[in-house]
């Protein structure tokens, strides 16, 4: 996926991903990491998620990466939050007390921005991707995160030829394939939800199943 893609959407408003309120996978499964209080989680492709201020409530240190800065500068007026706006490196970082995102690539990312990175939360990041790119996501992740860093994953999976993604599907297999390596993986979560997602339905996919993940650096 070209970045101009992600742009148009932006720009266009198309963002069918974004969700009104905070995904109850988070709200139920994220106490199961038992994370140290005011540990900093990494939100990639965060958007402008409810899911970083539901982090944020609960007294953790959130630092999103998103491309599109209309998307980031959305999430601080909708949420009344005011920022600091620094240039650095690849990024513009826009800063409001415990709250970071970074603007720019996320594969620009560097070990040292996320050094003190405690969690992870992946819930429409994979699942943005193509194959080729989840491939390199996944490797960027291994190649950046501190050692014993734990996060929770959600993922689609459907019929690939029933729609075009994104949001993709990424099957169970390909979960455990590409987090083989490094990780300690748990399936926490397992339903169809098709009939909870119309719109998917709408667009010609006859099953949907979410999962939501575990994860842990090993």
């Amino acid at each position: 996926m070209h970045k101009e893609f992600w742009h148009e959407r932006w720009s266009n408003n198309e963002i069918g991903f974004h969700l009104s309120e905070v995904n109850p996978h988070l709200v139920e499964y994220w106490p199961s990491l038992a994370l140290p209080a005011g540990s900093r989680v990494l939100v990639p492709l965060c958007g402008k998620s409810l899911d970083m201020r539901w982090l944020l409530a609960q007294g953790y240190q959130v630092l999103g990466v998103e491309l599109s800065a209309k998307a980031v500068e959305e999430f601080f007026a909708e949420q009344g939050l005011e920022y600091t706006l620094q240039e650095q490196g690849a990024f513009v970082r826009y800063s409001a007390d415990r709250l970071e995102i970074c603007c720019g690539d996320f594969f620009a990312l560097q070990a040292n921005d996320v050094a003190d990175c405690q969690g992870l939360y992946d819930r429409a990041a994979l699942i943005a991707l193509p194959p080729d790119m989840r491939e390199r996501y996944v490797a960027h992740l291994d190649s950046i995160l501190p050692e014993a860093c734990r996060g929770l994953l959600v993922t689609l999976e459907y019929p690939q030829e029933q729609m075009v993604g994104p949001p993709f599907s990424v099957p169970d297999s390909e979960v455990r394939e590409r987090f083989h390596g490094g990780w300690k993986l748990e399936q926490l979560h397992s339903a169809e939800v098709l009939q909870q997602n119309l719109r998917f339905a709408e667009r010609g996919v006859q099953a949907l199943h979410e999962r939501v993940y575990r994860l842990q650096r090993i």
